[in-house]
């Protein structure tokens, strides 16, 4: 700042571009050399790459703290460690904040939470997403409880938003202590392998306290979040590629929760057959095959952008588009555990179900589903609770739901995934698909148990019987009689079917009982 205040334009018009510029290169050369060097790029890097160009407009660039403690009145940079404002993505309007750790290692105090609770605010305002960059060593120690009353606001703002706009969060480097929660309970979290951390407490802390070594990537890394944790949903190589794919994903989404999300002119037909699914499914019960290939031959041009890929393998869940229509797409995977339903796995559809009927986004399940999981891990784990969680979500989802059956659709499972007890729209099955209480070996044993022990040849009886089961019960017939199957489907007609029907229901309307909100079983 000069010690004479401006009195001509030209002299004005000098004392804000010499602002613009501190508040610019409000980090130290030395800085943005050392946060490149850990393969970061710095806070308006980000920016620019994540949004369309030129099209970012910058709030608040002008911002201290107002902070004296610790001879804090000393280094009062512009901006206070977070770039904000809002720009475009694809030409949709879009709010973001990108913390500098070039400036006060990115820590978060009251001023900075405030910049980032207003652009947040203005997001709620117009109806669009807001995308947060977290950067940052935690709270602003100098600040003292300020600071942790600054996170408070922050997350009242991601629960206020949520379910009314898109929220996504980018991880580029480190999340710690309460930091996290703001993540956490924002729509998508993106991680970047190596270069990225989220964790409550760190290696020293844990180490300090149990005992326990480990290291960063260990404890809070990328994959560690994206397959055993659940926390991250993508775990990305690099910087370019996590912006990248967080544009992609929001082509898939509307503005908020009262739009509808933007369709693509379809380049791939929509009554075209797809011969290769008459054969995917094995003529072995057993043999397991990879329901993303059902997927990928069903929907447009085979695109589909999966969420939490390497988590919870046994569903997969992610988006994709029919007849250039956003769906959410959600399948079992006989490839991994046969498909079976967890605790893991009913968590991970069921968040995806309920932020795809926030949005408006129809729902697709592909089904071949041999059950829950059994086993004392799984019965005192809660999967009883927590397979509910599924349920609770379908049943309450309001948006299209489609449903095809594939193969195996047993027991309490064929009820959870998607079924017309649950309020779906259109159900479907192919030839091959299997609704019963329980596969055909299984139900032998325990109906004709003294029947097969009486036999003198207990093993060809037992092999007559199940037989004869499948002939009655392991086929899609019998649901198809009571009108739980709207349709037996040749696998090659599959998605012609679903885009007739995703057609048919974009008028669908059900308004729900009048009440504060539901109790899903958390």
């Amino acid at each position: 700042m000069r010690d004479k205040a401006p009195e001509t334009f030209a002299e004005r018009l000098a004392q804000l571009e010499e602002l613009r510029y501190e508040a610019i290169h409000a980090g130290t050369a030395a800085a943005v050399e050392k946060q490149h060097a850990k393969g970061r790029y710095t806070a308006r890097e980000r920016v620019d790459k994540l949004l369309d160009p030129g099209s970012f407009q910058e709030l608040d660039a002008f911002v201290r703290h107002r902070t004296t403690a610790f001879k804090m009145e000393r280094n009062r940079p512009y901006g206070d460690a977070v770039v904000t404002g809002h720009g475009t993505i694809d030409g949709r309007r879009v709010c973001v904040f990108s913390q500098d750790f070039t400036v006060f290692g990115g820590s978060l105090g009251e001023v900075m939470s405030e910049k980032m609770c207003k652009i947040m605010d203005l997001a709620a305002k117009i109806g669009c997403p807001v995308i947060g960059i977290n950067d940052s060593g935690g709270a602003r120690i100098q600040e003292g409880v300020v600071s942790l009353g600054a996170y408070g606001d922050v997350f009242l703002r991601n629960v206020r938003c949520s379910g009314v706009i898109p929220q996504i969060s980018l991880i580029m480097g480190p999340c710690a202590g309460g930091a996290v929660y703001s993540p956490a309970i924002t729509d998508f979290i993106f991680m970047v392998r190596e270069t990225s951390h989220m964790f409550i407490t760190g290696p020293e802390v844990i180490k300090t306290v149990t005992g326990e070594e480990v290291g960063f990537e260990e404890l809070g890394g990328a994959m560690s979040h994206s397959s055993k944790s659940g926390v991250a949903h993508f775990a990305c190589e690099d910087e370019d590629s996590c912006l990248e794919d967080a544009r992609y994903l929001l082509s898939f989404l509307p503005a908020n929760n009262l739009e509808m999300p933007p369709r693509v002119a379809p380049a791939d037909d929509p009554l075209r057959a797809a011969p290769e699914l008459d054969a995917i499914v094995p003529d072995s019960p057993n043999k397991p095959y990879d329901m993303r290939e059902v997927i990928h031959r069903v929907v447009d041009d085979g695109e589909f952008f999966e969420v939490h890929e390497h988590y919870a393998r046994n569903i997969v869940c992610g988006f994709s588009r029919l007849d250039g229509f956003a769906v959410g797409v959600v399948g079992n995977q006989p490839a991994q555990m046969a498909g079976v339903l967890d605790i893991d796995s009913s968590e991970k559809a069921a968040r995806f179900i309920r932020f795809c009927d926030a949005f408006n986004v129809p729902i697709v399940t592909f089904c071949d589903v041999p059950g829950f999981l059994p086993g004392t891990t799984q019965e005192w784990g809660g999967i009883i609770r927590h397979g509910a969680k599924l349920l609770y979500a379908y049943a309450e989802a309001t948006v299209p739901k489609i449903t095809v059956i594939t193969r195996k659709s047993y027991g309490g499972a064929y009820d959870v995934m998607g079924s017309k007890h649950l309020a779906a729209d259109m159900n479907f099955a192919w030839p091959t698909a299997e609704v019963a209480v329980m596969g055909p070996e299984g139900a032998v044993n325990i109906i004709y148990r003294r029947d097969i022990a009486a036999s003198p040849t207990p093993d060809s009886r037992r092999a007559k019987l199940i037989d004869d089961y499948k002939a009655h019960f392991a086929n899609p017939y019998a649901a198809a009689e009571r009108g739980y199957i709207d349709e037996v489907i040749i696998p090659h007609e599959t998605r012609p079917k679903l885009v007739t029907a995703l057609h048919t229901l974009q008028t669908k309307r059900q308004p729900g009982p009048k009440r504060k909100h539901g109790n899903i079983p958390l």
